[in-house]
């Protein structure tokens, strides 16, 4: 089966979505055959893949209801990647999941079908601790946790680890943090390099190296509809994702 890894973080604009395609898109040029997975409403992984989620005709909305099989759903992206797209939509997931009995193990239960058909699915989860991203932790192997190298990003980090702990406890005890990308990373000023070296130190957790350079050039990606390494495939950025996706593989060996 898949190696499956949830990418998440409850706070907003830490580049959630951008990992999970540029890794997507990296590993894809390793030689991986990959599955990257919206399971955010706002929907941002499958318009910055090149589709229109207002457009398309199902969604994983459609699969978490029961509607429809994940392999109804599976759309082929620009660079070689399976997309499970999202839509508004998903929002309205939540409200049915909540009255399911096994409500946490949805996703997981989706994509069992279609894993064998994959070397690596990324999840890209909402910026929340609700009932989406607990399916997308219960659904993963391992965990990856996108974090921009300021305060408040990093005062989420210990509030994400405890509801890793209870997926542990209640649905997914083989669940791992494989470790912190650290993203739109700025070096030059000593904040950024002391909040990257608190979490470390506090929670113990590895850092996917190098850290991923704050550049415009990510900014301008998705309204391409492509990852950063077709976009600017000779940027710090492309290479950052380049080496970080080298780690993952390695890990699978």
């Amino acid at each position: 089966m898949a190696r499956v890894v949830a990418v998440a973080n409850q706070k907003g604009g830490v580049a959630k979505t951008t990992t999970v395609h540029s890794l997507g898109a990296a590993l894809v040029e390793r030689g991986a055959r990959v599955l990257v997975v919206d399971l955010d409403p706002q929907a941002c992984l499958t318009y910055s893949v090149g589709l229109d989620p207002e457009a398309i005709p199902l969604s994983l909305h459609d699969v978490l209801i029961g509607r429809n099989k994940a392999a109804d759903v599976l759309a082929r992206a620009r660079g070689g990647l399976d997309v499970l797209p999202s839509t508004i939509d998903l929002a309205g997931s939540e409200v049915h999941l909540l009255a399911r009995t096994g409500r946490e193990y949805a996703l997981r239960r989706a994509l069992e079908p279609v894993e064998g058909d994959y070397d690596i699915v990324l999840i890209d989860c909402p910026p929340s601790l609700g009932v989406l991203t607990i399916n997308g932790l219960t659904a993963a192997n391992e965990v990856l946790i996108p974090l921009q190298c300021e305060t408040l990003s990093h005062r989420g980090v210990g509030q994400l680890l405890e509801t890793v702990e209870d997926v542990r406890t209640f649905t997914r005890p083989d669940l791992q943090v494989r470790g912190i990308v650290a993203t739109m990373f700025d070096g030059r000023t000593r904040h950024g390099r002391e909040v990257l070296a608190d979490v470390t130190q506090r929670y113990g957790l590895p850092v996917l190296e190098p850290p991923v350079p704050k550049s415009i050039r990510f900014a301008e990606a998705p309204g391409r509809g492509a990852s950063i390494l077709e976009h600017a495939p000779s940027s710090p950025g492309a290479a950052a994702y380049r080496a970080i996706a080298g780690q993952l593989s390695e890990d699978g060996r």
